[in-house]
Order: C-alpha cells, then sequence, then structure tokens
C-alpha cells in the first residue's frame, strides 16, 4: 500500500512502484514530495473538514496501488453542503463585485505559489506527465485570474422605453446555489473554469469530483480557506463511484440548487438533464466530443505533424478535445503517415508521470485500457494496418498506435476512443471530407490544417462543432468560448460568456414617473 505521511510540513507519498511491463529504466521507485496542508481526505462543508461514516481508495492509475482512503460523502453529506451553500449565498450574493474579485484574485496568487504540489497531485491520481500537470495547474489558475476581472464587468441595461412616464431596467443577478460536477481528466481545471464564474457573480457552489481524482479539489477546498472564500461559499463532496448516482441525484434535485453543471460523458449528461426537469433548473453541459482533424493537400505537412502529436497525445489521448477522426487528403496521405510516425517514435515515451522523459502516461484505469484495445482489434478485423504501436501493455498503459487504411464503419469512427490511438481515412474532396466530420451526433472541437485562406473559411464554417482549430491544435483558453453543438453538451465556458451561465435577467419596469 502507498500512504501519505507527515513530517513537518511536509508530507510524503511512500514508494510509487513502476510496473514490470514498463521499460527497466521505468522500474524504480518514486517518493512525492507534498506540502501536508494541501493532503485533504476529508469532505469540505460549509468551512469545515468532515469525516464520513466510509472511505474509499485513491489509486495511482499507473500501479494500481492506493495512495490514500477519502471521505465517501453520501447523500446526507450532500444535503449538508447544499444547504450551507444556500446559506452562504445569502450573504456572499451581497459582497461588490469588488470584494470578491480580491477574493479570487487571492486565490489565483495561492495556486501559482503551489504550483508544483498541485502537479504532483494530478499527476499521482490522474496519471498524467509531470510536464502536463504544471501546464494544467498554470490553465487552471488563469480561470481564477480572468474571472476575477470579469466579477467587475457584470452590466445591466437600461432601455429606452416607448412610454414617457416610465423606465425599463435590466438587471443581472446571481441564479443561486451551483451544483458543480467534473471529470477526472483535468480534475483542477475543470472546477476552476465553472467555480470561478460562478463565485465571481455571486453564486455558491457544491462540487462533486470524480471518484478517480478527489485529491485536487479538496487542494483546491484548502486554498480556497486560505485565500478567505468565507464559509459555505465552495463546498466539495466526494464519493466512490458506487455513491456517485445517489449524490448526483441529490446535487441534481435539490429545491435548493438552482443551476447545474458538468462536464463528462453524453450518457452522463443525459441522465443529470433529466434530474434537473422535475425542478426545471438552469444547467451546463460540456460532453463528449469526437473531433475531425482534417489534413488537406495544401497545408504545411510538418506543422499538420505538429498539430497532430498535440492535439491527440496530450494526457495519453485523455481529453475531450482530442482529435479522434484524422482526415487526410489522398494528395498528401502517404507522406503525412510517414512523417506522423517518424514523430511519434521520436517524441512519444510511455512511462510513469513522474518520470522526466515520459510523454505518455497511463489510461485512468484498466477499463480505459481495455476500450482502446477493443478500438484497434475492431479496426484491424475491418482492414485497418497497424503502422505504429498497436499493443497493450501492463496495466493500464497503451502503445501510442498508428491505423492506416481506415474506413468509417469502424468503431474508432464512430466512437470517441478517449486513448492514444490515430485512424487515419484518405479523402479526395473538401466535401467528402466535410461530410465525414459532420457525420456524428457529438460536435465539440475540430481542427483542420489549410494554407488556402478560402478553404480555411468554408471549412470552418460549415464544420459542425462548437470550437475549431485552424493551424493550430491547442486551442483552449480562459479567454475563449469553450463548448459544443448537437449532443455535445449546453452552455459555454470561460470567455466573457462564460460568466453569463451562472446569472439570471431580471426585468424591471418603473412607471407614473413624472418626468
Amino acid at each position: 500500500m502507498v500512504s501519505f505521511c507527515v513530517a513537518g510540513r511536509r508530507a510524503f507519498l511512500g514508494q510509487i512502484r513502476i510496473l514490470p511491463g514498463l521499460p527497466s529504466m521505468l522500474r524504480r521507485p518514486y517518493s512525492l514530495d507534498i506540502s501536508a496542508e494541501l493532503l485533504r481526505t476529508q469532505g469540505f462543508i460549509n468551512g469545515r473538514w468532515v469525516s464520513a461514516p466510509d472511505t474509499f481508495p485513491v489509486l495511482d492509475p499507473a500501479t494500481g496501488e492506493e495512495l490514500a482512503q477519502v471521505s465517501d460523502c453520501g447523500p446526507q453529506q450532500a444535503r449538508d453542503a447544499v444547504s450551507s451553500a444556500y446559506k452562504a449565498f445569502l450573504s456572499w450574493k451581497c459582497q461588490t463585485a469588488k470584494e470578491r474579485s480580491a477574493l479570487l484574485r487571492k486565490w489565483f496568487d495561492l495556486v501559482n505559489q503551489h504550483n508544483e504540489d498541485l502537479a504532483k497531485l494530478i499527476t499521482a491520481e490522474c496519471g498524467k506527465p509531470l510536464k502536463e500537470s504544471l501546464g494544467e495547474i498554470t490553465y487552471s489558475a488563469s480561470f481564477l485570474e480572468w474571472f476575477s476581472e470579469e466579477a467587475r464587468r457584470v452590466y445591466g441595461d437600461i432601455v429606452p422605453p416607448a412610454a414617457k412616464d416610465r423606465k425599463m431596467l435590466l438587471m443581472k443577478q446571481p441564479v443561486g446555489v451551483a451544483s458543480i460536477i467534473t471529470p477526472w481528466n483535468f480534475p483542477s481545471a475543470m472546477i476552476t473554469r465553472k467555480v470561478a464564474a460562478a463565485l465571481a457573480v455571486g453564486c455558491t457552489v457544491v462540487v462533486k469530483p470524480a471518484e478517480d481524482t478527489p485529491l485536487s479539489a479538496l487542494a483546491l477546498a484548502e486554498l480556497a480557506v486560505q485565500a478567505g472564500i468565507p464559509p459555505g461559499v465552495f463546498n466539495v463532496v466526494p464519493c466512490s463511484r458506487e455513491k456517485a448516482p445517489a449524490v448526483g441525484e441529490i446535487l441534481c434535485t435539490d429545491p435548493l440548487v438552482s443551476k447545474i453543471s458538468f462536464t463528462g460523458s453524453t450518457a452522463t449528461g443525459k441522465v443529470l438533464l433529466k434530474h434537473a426537469a422535475g425542478t426545471v433548473k438552469r444547467v451546463s453541459m460540456e460532453l463528449g466530443g469526437h473531433a475531425p482533424f482534417i489534413v488537406f493537400d495544401s497545408a504545411d505537412v510538418d506543422k499538420a505533424v505538429a498539430g497532430a502529436l498535440a492535439s491527440k497525445f496530450r494526457n495519453s489521448g485523455q481529453t475531450c478535445v482530442c482529435s479522434n477522426r484524422f482526415l487526410v487528403q489522398s494528395g498528401i496521405h502517404d507522406a503525412f503517415l510517414e512523417k506522423l510516425g517518424k514523430a511519434m517514435d521520436a517524441e512519444l515515451r510511455t512511462g510513469h508521470g513522474f518520470e522526466p522523459t515520459t510523454t505518455q502516461g497511463p489510461l485512468i484505469n484498466v477499463s480505459a485500457a481495455e476500450k482502446v484495445e477493443h478500438h484497434i482489434e475492431d479496426a484491424v478485423s475491418r482492414g485497418a494496418v497497424v503502422l505504429k504501436g498497436g499493443k497493450r501493455l501492463e496495466g493500464s498503459f497503451m502503445q501510442p498506435t498508428l491505423l492506416s487504411n481506415v474506413s468509417t464503419d469502424m468503431l474508432c469512427m464512430r466512437e470517441e476512443t478517449f486513448g492514444p490511438l490515430v485512424p487515419v481515412v484518405k479523402f479526395n474532396t473538401e466535401e467528402e471530407a466535410l461530410a465525414i466530420a459532420n457525420a456524428s451526433e457529438v460536435g465539440l472541437a475540430g481542427y483542420l490544417y489549410s494554407q488556402n485562406l478560402s478553404q480555411i473559411w468554408r471549412v470552418a464554417e460549415q464544420l459542425e462543432v462548437g470550437m475549431v482549430g485552424v493551424n493550430e491544435a491547442v486551442i483552449s483558453a480562459a479567454e475563449g468560448a469553450f463548448g459544443g453543438v448537437k449532443q455535445s453538451g449546453l452552455g459555454r465556458e470561460g470567455s466573457k460568456y462564460g460568466i453569463d451561465e451562472y446569472l439570471e435577467v431580471k426585468y424591471v419596469c418603473i412607471g407614473g414617473l413624472t418626468l
């Protein structure tokens, strides 16, 4: 067992064993040195650390070994958190925008101050390489900064009336308590992207982090305390996979909750939408993606290859905006495959996230690896050719895999893989590429590489997605509007539009005026 121990003001995660299926250089043990104050394992309700009757294990996805035992909050703790958030809302909404802005800014400063420890927690419980985890903390902090600034820019309107004896006002007010349900692949950034917007306008929140990655959420709660966020404004209810449905139902049906924000699978999102319908709650849903990555004959092939690596293999392919379907025009198809294969050999290294040379960590669990393996087997059975990788390693590790001779009837072209698999389809015309790209029930992100400006405009406008990267594979930013179309969700996060998800517009008509 791997467990936390405290020495002075630092805590140490005991030795992390590296699985024997990986290269011998990666089999050495690691010791994780983290500030003791950030290693929290209880729920956080009304400004207090709360134990539940039971606990559940958090596992290192690279080894399957236990990292910590965390309080397994249930329906009662969820209700307590909602009640606390509602009571806090009555006073939090009355604070000035400047006051809320200052507290978010303090939180931002603390996240940056503890960035290395927070990144280590992400790598330990999520598995992504430490360099990527550091990048996530920067991304996570950016939302606290952005919405601390936007807090003071929530304006209403004075509307010219048709009658002379009245004035018409449009006021923006916070919706109330927001339930925040987040995924494991960005255990810090998906929280701050939602919570910062909510708190900026005067809402209070109850966060249910993914059962795989609660430690990052609880560390954020500790820093919220240090920043001076009042009790009840930010609550965290970690729970096991077994209790998640019951806790999620409470957070979606409690009459004191006014808003639900969820990031996760489309299937789970549909369940939550049904729960929300009973009390007609406001919802934001960032659901599954199936991103096309289109490379036209006019593209700079080297830049397209670099973009393919960045958009596919970040977090071992486990992001909602990862490219999933690679469409390459016939004129450069062979050159693209050759260069991509060489780049994969040169730049990708599989191993534990704490190994400095690692670029590809484990998938989140064995089931995730089995899904990727199944997609590869299905493609090969239908005629696909494995050019690179294709094999399952020990535990939840998968080899980065490149497939050619892929057709649209293969499972990897019909479902989101969520793993390090690159299936390449050859196409001939722009119209053909668009037809394949848009033949999906979801539409979160899409990417295209071309140097033809007219083509760029045509394709960007016709792609049925919420976000488009043109000659650019890393498009997420606090300033950008993040969200999808079709069954990829509802609403937008980040940007100036993300704050509107937590606001109601109240119309006030003042009549009988003598002017």
